[in-house]
C-alpha cells in the first residue's frame, strides 16, 4: 500500500478534510468507508460521516487512545500485520451490508482491508485511507478501480489459519 490505489490528496488534516468535505458534498457517493485512525478521527472532527470506518487503535504502528465510537455498531476482528485474516475479510463484508454506521475494530493491523473494503464497495462509493507524512488517498470505486483490486488480491499468498 505505498503506491497510492487512488487519488492522492496532499497536505495537513484541515486541507485534506476540507477537500475531501468538497468532494464527498459534490459527486454524493453511493457509500463513504474510511480506513485507519487518522482518517476516521480527522472525519469525525470535521463531520465528515462514513458508512463505516475500520480502526485498528494505532497510528503508524503506536499505540493510541481509543477513538469513541459510542452510538456506532462496532464489530471486532482479528488481523495481524502484513495479512488479511478470514475474520477480517468476513467482518468487512458484513459491516459494508450493515445498514447503519459501523466501525470495525481490528486486533492488530488494518492496512490491508482497503482491499476487500474496495472489492465489496458499490460502484460510485468512496474509500478513503491514509498516506503517511503525506496526506489521505481517495478511491473513486468503479468496475475497472475492481478489477485492479481483485487481481491484487489474486496475487496476495494465501496463508492457512490452522
Amino acid at each position: 500500500m505505498k503506491h497510492p490505489l487512488g487519488s492522492l490528496i496532499v497536505g495537513s488534516s484541515e486541507k485534506t478534510m476540507k477537500t475531501l468535505k468538497e468532494i464527498v458534498e459534490r459527486e454524493k457517493p453511493t457509500k463513504l468507508f474510511a480506513v485507519g485512525d487518522s482518517v476516521t478521527s480527522s472525519m469525525m472532527e470535521h463531520g465528515i460521516n462514513a458508512d463505516l470506518y475500520i480502526i485498528d487503535n494505532k497510528i503508524m504502528r503506536k499505540p493510541i487512545e481509543a477513538i469513541s465510537i459510542k452510538g456506532i455498531r462496532a464489530i471486532e476482528a482479528r488481523n495481524p500485520p502484513g495479512m488479511i485474516t478470514i475474520e477480517a475479510w468476513e467482518a468487512a463484508k458484513q459491516g459494508m451490508g450493515d445498514s447503519s454506521i459501523t466501525c470495525i475494530v481490528i486486533d492488530g493491523e488494518e492496512d490491508l482491508l482497503t482491499l476487500p473494503i474496495i472489492k465489496f464497495a458499490p460502484e460510485g462509493a468512496i474509500v478513503v485511507y491514509g498516506q503517511p507524512h503525506v496526506g489521505i488517498v481517495l478511491v473513486r470505486v468503479t468496475e475497472r478501480k475492481r478489477k485492479e483490486i481483485e487481481s491484487l488480491i489474486e496475487e496476495m499468498e494465501v496463508m492457512r489459519e490452522d
